[in-house]
């Protein structure tokens, strides 16, 4: 499978498979186990950023918890969705995740303090697909979270 190239963060849009895209981690939160569909799952949760923006990164599984603030990470192989209008890049198994060596991601303090927010009409293709948390059609509930 060719890889694609890297997306800057203020060009990730929700729905996006395959998506790649290099940052420096900002924040991160302490690994959790989560009750979902299909069972209990780990997740942890870090914001990464460059010189176009931040977004928020769920890191699922075996990923969960591996970040460290100040690193330049390149994620491979992700996908994006939208939740409370912001986009977030979903890190599960088949993600590749790389902490790399890149002048040209700019320090934490320089990076804008803008998330990507999602369109104000985006909708989701397919339903909710991956389990589309968030979403308001498909299985989304008035006052579920």
């Amino acid at each position: 499978m060719e890889s694609k190239p890297s997306l800057k963060i203020g060009e990730l849009k929700p729905g996006i498979e395959n998506v790649n895209v290099r940052g420096r981690v900002l924040s991160v939160t302490p690994s959790r186990t989560i009750q979902t569909k299909s069972g209990l799952r780990t997740i942890s949760e870090a914001v990464i950023g460059d010189e176009t923006g931040r977004v928020k990164v769920t890191l699922w599984g075996k990923h969960a918890g591996t970040l460290k603030e100040g690193e330049v990470v390149e994620i491979t192989n992700a996908w994006t969705s939208a939740y409370k209008g912001e986009v977030q890049i979903n890190v599960s198994s088949k993600t590749e995740l790389k902490v790399v060596e890149d002048e040209s991601i700019p320090q934490a303090d320089a990076v804008p303090e803008e998330f990507v927010k999602a369109p104000e009409d985006y909708r989701p293709q397919r339903g909710g697909f991956r389990g589309g948390r968030g979403f308001r059609r498909g299985g989304f509930r008035r006052g579920e979270e």
